[in-house]
């Protein structure tokens, strides 16, 4: 029984040069929109603190795929990443 994650993987590992790129993209771009939603509630330490986290997700996925790490652990970075930008996002609407 394959799990959807199992799936994903499966195929990253096939076609991890193309997906790679993609990848930094969309890592970048989400991070980007976390980023610009956190600075739009202000410059406290609170909010630079949420940066830092977005840019060093961000930051370690990027690196991962520069420094030819192995294709699973670079897409457990990419879903941390997103998760990690996601969950900024949602949080500066909330608050």
């Amino acid at each position: 029984m394959n799990t959807m994650y199992a799936k994903i993987n499966q195929d990253w590992n096939q076609n991890f040069i193309g997906y790679s790129a993609l990848a930094i993209i969309l890592s970048t771009c989400i991070g980007s929109i976390a980023v610009m939603t956190t600075m739009m509630q202000g410059h406290n330490l609170v909010q630079m603190i949420q940066v830092f986290f977005v840019v060093a997700a961000c930051s370690v996925h990027n690196a991962s795929i520069l420094t030819v790490q192995k294709p699973s652990l670079v897409l457990k970075l990419l879903v941390a990443s997103l998760a990690i930008s996601i969950a900024i996002i949602v949080g500066s609407f909330i608050y």
